[in-house]
């Protein structure tokens, strides 16, 4: 029997109009699948509501922590008022979500006894926001008709210990799931799942992490050998640049899994490679629509998409970063200096996001968040103070406010003369590369430039490697 997961974001339902709307899409889509699941995540803004709320707590702020949850209650009473007619559907949402916000202010009241919060307790909290609101989508669902059951996903997803970062065990996810949805199939009934939260072997709430929701919705596409995942956003897809930098950014009609991990990780807001890793293995096509624009095809991303040789798929940034140089011509054949380095480096929590080092082995330079880069410098000298009092290592320095620009394409792969191309584009527009790296997969090639050249490098290579046909080798 063919089967749909759909996972509907924050903006998707921010509001009564995008609410509806997303209860017309899947009204629509029940005729054409057989077993359809939806996901919906919180209404927009309420998890940073609910955190806020906890941290005031945790910091004896207890006045704002109150008017925090009167106006968490008021936007979501005001959504049923919009949504759904008098009666006793509409008199049960109520009677819950006060029955959740009495659940938060009892986690509020001990939070503020005890000045702080746990991993635990914020995981709780944080998902009170999808409880609330798979209520409120199968009641929307149920008034237009359609048959509908809200459900918990920590009925369905078991995970580790780890909160606020949970891992799910699939073993025990897929039996779990398979025992509470498939009946509901069966009754043709579409049930509402909570995205982002899950629950530990021992039934205590936990979260997915960042991505939570789209994680929740490849997680149950797995567990039920699902034909398709499609997200729902607030755009046409996977865009091929930041529409407020280049205007003219284009949806992308089609992307490889390994495509997406490199948009995420270079900056980008799309999938994290984390929640499509489930329907990564079993190749099952995940789309990304745009709830607003439903007719609107979005992105096809799957393990194999058509690619033309030498095609660029689109350019992205890391900004807010600092450049650290380590050089010395003693370091020429030492072996473990690198190590030793990045070493210096975790033991501040920072994280290097790009490398490049001269083939004399006289310098090594990598990336880093701009806010660690004195500390960084102090574990570097520390490390290496024996070297830096010898003269082996002449410096350790930085240079701050760059950007890292990424160019990806998977149509890039073995195809001659397409950095070149690339570096003629910002040669034009007069702009300097500081350093330079590519993977070994030639999906991507990073530049660090200046920070106040970094809008102009992303259009000038938007233009001639995206927009401009002659591009293409």
């Amino acid at each position: 029997m063919k089967t749909l997961v759909m996972k509907f974001g924050g903006t998707s339902v921010g509001s009564p109009d995008a609410i509806q709307q997303c209860a017309e899409i899947i009204s629509h889509q029940k005729k054409s699948w057989q077993n359809l699941v939806v996901v919906v995540s919180a209404m927009s803004g309420i998890t940073n509501l609910l955190i806020q709320c906890a941290r005031s707590a945790a910091n004896n702020d207890y006045l704002n922590a109150k008017q925090v949850m009167a106006d968490i209650e008021q936007k979501h009473l005001n959504t049923i008022d919009a949504l759904i007619p008098d009666g006793a559907e509409k008199s049960a949402l109520e009677v819950a979500i006060r029955q959740h916000l009495a659940l938060l202010d009892n986690y509020i009241e001990s939070i503020r006894v005890m000045g702080e919060v746990t991993p635990r307790g914020m995981d709780t909290i944080s998902s009170l926001g999808e409880r609330i609101n798979a209520q409120i989508v199968a009641a929307v669902l149920r008034k237009d008709g359609l048959s509908s059951q809200a459900v918990e996903a920590t009925r369905l997803i078991i995970t580790d210990n780890t909160f606020q970062n949970a891992a799910p065990h699939m073993d025990l996810s897929r039996e779990a799931t398979q025992k509470v949805l498939p009946p509901l199939f069966q009754q043709g009934i579409v049930p509402v799942v909570t995205g982002f939260l899950s629950a530990n072997q021992s039934g205590i709430t936990t979260t997915l992490g960042r991505g939570g929701s789209d994680y929740t919705a490849a997680i149950l596409a797995d567990c039920l050998d699902a034909d398709e995942v499609w997200i729902w956003t607030d755009v046409d897809g996977v865009l091929s640049a930041d529409p407020r930098i280049v205007p003219s950014a284009r949806p992308i009609p089609e992307l490889s899994f390994a495509e997406v991990g490199e948009l995420a990780y270079f900056g980008a807001k799309v999938l994290h490679p984390k929640t499509i890793r489930p329907v990564v293995s079993r190749d099952m096509p995940l789309w990304v629509k745009n709830t607003f624009n439903p007719d609107f095809p979005g992105t096809r991303i799957s393990q194999n998409p058509q690619r033309i040789q030498g095609e660029i798929t689109a350019v992205t940034t890391i900004r807010d970063l600092s450049i650290l140089t380590v050089e010395g011509r003693g370091m020429l054949g030492v072996p473990g200096i690198a190590a030793r380095c990045f070493g210096a480096v975790a033991r501040q929590g920072a994280s290097v996001l790009m490398i490049s080092q001269s083939s004399s082995e006289q310098s090594i330079c990598f990336t880093i968040p701009a806010e660690h880069t004195l500390e960084v410098i102090q574990s570097i000298e520390e490390e290496m103070s024996l070297e830096l009092h010898r003269g082996d290592i002449d410096r350790v320095w930085a240079r701050e406010n760059v950007t890292i620009v990424s160019v990806i394409g998977s149509g890039m792969r073995e195809i001659p003369g397409v950095s070149a191309r690339i570096f003629g584009a910002l040669g034009k527009a007069n702009i300097n590369v500081i350093a330079i790296a590519q993977g070994s997969s030639e999906y991507s090639i990073s530049l660090v430039v200046n920070d106040k050249d970094a809008k102009e490098a992303v259009r000038a290579i938007h233009a001639h490697g995206i927009e401009n046909v002659g591009w293409e080798v």
